[in-house]
């Protein structure tokens, strides 16, 4: 009998896949954990849980030492751990930012605290923290241009938006930078540059966990909920988990719980919440391969791409959708379209008779299988464009990878996207073409149907032969 073709070798062939897959390999003898670990010590946290490791795929992330089971606290970070504005008014800057009008955002006091303390170098308290951060990120607002340029249109347009936003952060600030000269013997003007800012603000947005404080009138009346979390912040993103992570405010310790087992040495995962790929790479600078909440944005524009350009209700059809918030996060997603896709198209897609049952449609309603047949063509016209938008994307974005190399990285990153949201296409299309079978087996039946009639009543013409209707209109089938 051959060795190694029977269902225990099967069995473990694919625990070994499973496990090779996720194991990491163990980062904590490297000199910067050896330090941190010291330092998170010193302010009474030690982990018996978990260690750095670098997994393949997801980069540094924390590994279990032992096997993990649902509900067990993983990590209890100290508040003496955390960076947030507290932190920062205990500090030489609070009094700066006390007398300075009008109040700066917690934002800006957090950001200003890590571009001060990274400048002190190894004077700082926060070194060991400071020392593993990211000295670089890759959300849109740190692309070069011509790979934002890539994105598609819907996040093109808010990369654009975010970009504008942190410049214009950058300058309003520039005034209270310069209050702090005091505090330095270098000009401000180096300290606190745009990139210094800007590596600043992509911190606290990408690693920044919720935790509510007490507003302070030495604040504007932003949110106040950011936390920096020292080690905790190593966990990386998984949409397949569930975790319970809160401030517990008699322990005054940030807490995170699993809600599901985990191996021994596997990569233990947070979820940041139930976001898109375009969203994540947004906000924290990275795309989730198979993720379940990943879609494809139909913008307006594309929606009616493919609707007779005769209709003279359109304006009026638009209108109804843009009142009745059915014009936006209309998507395909890994089921195909989405309900709200194909509402709109429904809506769009109404004969000039049927035109009054609009309010129908919106609940949900079926209108005539005429109207059902109309709305899946276009929402299948509408995939194959996409479909073929992204494979030319591809090609350009390949094409870029042998042209500019020292954008590599940031041109992998689209093309990941890009990808993904071709497979969720491919998946749409698949699922449209199956919804399409039964209309085409009903118009075979009804042309059957019809001819039988003409059969059996030869003289019958016009509305007679079509239930009513005369030749010209539509009309549903029987």
């Amino acid at each position: 009998m051959k060795k190694g073709g029977g269902r225990t070798s099967r069995i473990r062939r694919r625990k070994l896949f499973r496990c090779s897959v996720s194991r990491g390999v163990n980062e904590s003898y490297k000199p910067e954990f050896i330090e941190l670990k010291k330092w998170l010590k010193d302010r009474k946290f030690e982990d018996t849980n978990l260690i750095p490791a670098c997994f393949p795929g997801t980069g540094r992330g924390l590994m279990s030492k032992t096997s993990l089971r649902e509900g067990q606290m993983i990590i209890s970070l100290p508040e003496s751990c955390l960076i947030t504005t507290d932190t920062v008014i205990r500090s030489y800057l609070g009094t700066y930012i006390a007398k300075w009008q009008p109040p700066p955002s917690p934002l800006l006091a957090l950001c200003t605290f890590l571009v001060s303390e990274k400048h002190a170098g190894d004077q700082s308290l926060w070194k060991p923290y400071l020392e593993i951060l990211p000295q670089a990120y890759t959300c849109p607002v740190c692309l070069e241009p011509e790979v934002v340029n890539l994105f598609p249109k819907p996040l093109k347009a808010k990369a654009e938006e975010q970009r504008a936003r942190v410049q214009e952060f950058f300058s309003s600030s520039r005034d209270f930078f310069s209050s702090l000269q005091p505090l330095f013997s270098e000009a401000v003007e180096s300290i606190f540059s745009y990139r210094a800012l800007l590596w600043a603000w992509c911190t606290v947005n990408t690693r920044a966990v919720y935790v509510k404080h007490r507003q302070r009138q030495c604040f504007s009346t932003e949110p106040n909920t950011y936390a920096l979390a020292p080690y905790l912040d190593l966990l990386n993103h998984s949409p397949e988990v569930q975790v319970k992570g809160a401030f517990n405010e008699e322990t005054r310790c940030y807490e995170i719980r699993t809600a599901s087992n985990c191996r021994k040495h596997e990569e233990v995962f947070i979820c940041y919440g139930p976001h898109d790929n375009q969203r994540l790479l947004l906000e924290y600078g990275f795309v989730s391969i198979h993720n379940p909440h990943a879609c494809v944005y139909v913008s307006e524009d594309i929606l009616v791409k493919y609707l007779p350009t005769t209709d003279k209700q359109m304006n009026k059809k638009i209108s109804i959708l843009k009142d009745h918030d059915f014009i936006e996060n209309l998507t395909f997603g890994w089921d195909g379209p989405s309900w709200r896709l194909l509402t709109a198209l429904k809506l769009l897609c109404l004969e000039a008779e049927e035109f009054t049952c609009w309010k129908k449609v919106l609940l949900g309603e079926v209108i005539s299988d005429t109207n059902e047949k109309t709305s899946l063509v276009i929402a299948q016209k509408i995939c194959q464009y996409f479909i073929e938008e992204t494979n030319a994307m591809l090609r350009k974005i390949s094409h870029m990878k042998d042209e500019e190399v020292t954008l590599l990285n940031q041109l992998t990153l689209v093309e990941t996207l890009w990808t993904e949201e071709l497979k969720i296409l491919q998946a749409s299309a698949e699922i449209l073409n199956s919804l399409q079978t039964p209309f085409r087996v009903l118009v075979r039946v009804g042309l059957a149907q019809q001819q039988g009639q003409a059969l059996l009543f030869p003289a019958a013409t016009g509305k007679d032969a079509l239930g009513g209707r005369s030749a010209g209109q539509h009309h549903s089938l029987p």
